[in-house]
């Protein structure tokens, strides 16, 4: 009698379970991609916001500079890379694959260049700011690092997701 009753319970215990795993592989996947899932960032959306700082515009070539790109590198590994990585994982900050297909060049040289009143006043910085629970320091570059450090970016997300420049104003 235990038997019975002790089977019957496994039973509907593995046809529960079952259950429960088809009604779940039934779900729709949503339409939208996101990258950060916390912040509802969507790979296609083309945000218009520029940032808070003086870049106002920044015109793109085609193809990416190796000489800025090489720079850029250069300053990624000695002032980014123990708070970002190359890849579109956190470590610290947020990683760095995609940037420029997401975020706006102006935004991303104002972040870079205007640390402190970017996380202050610009709402994509400070929602980034909550998700990553870090501020980021003030890193004190010129104008002309933060371009190769752009640059940079725009050459790891030729290598990393095989487009680059998505965000910038066509």
């Amino acid at each position: 009698m235990k038997s019975k009753r002790m089977l019957s319970r496994i039973t509907g215990l593995i046809a529960m379970v079952l259950l429960t795993s088809c009604i779940n592989g039934l779900k729709r996947k949503p339409k939208t991609e996101f990258i950060y899932p916390d912040l509802q960032i969507e790979r296609h959306q083309k945000p218009k916001s520029k940032g808070v700082g003086h870049v106002r515009f920044i015109d793109l070539a085609d193809t990416i500079s190796n000489v800025l790109a090489d720079k850029g590198k250069l300053i990624f590994e000695a002032q980014c890379a123990a708070c970002h990585k190359l890849t579109d994982q956190r470590l610290v900050g947020p990683g760095w694959a995609g940037i420029t297909n997401y975020r706006r060049p102006e935004w991303i040289m104002n972040m870079i260049l205007n640390t402190d009143e970017m996380l202050e006043k610009d709402e994509a910085a400070i929602i980034q700011l909550k998700d990553c629970m870090t501020r980021m320091p003030n890193q004190y570059l010129t104008k002309t690092e933060a371009r190769s450090v752009l640059e940079f970016m725009r050459r790891n997300d030729m290598q990393q997701v095989k487009s680059k420049d998505g965000a910038a104003a066509k």
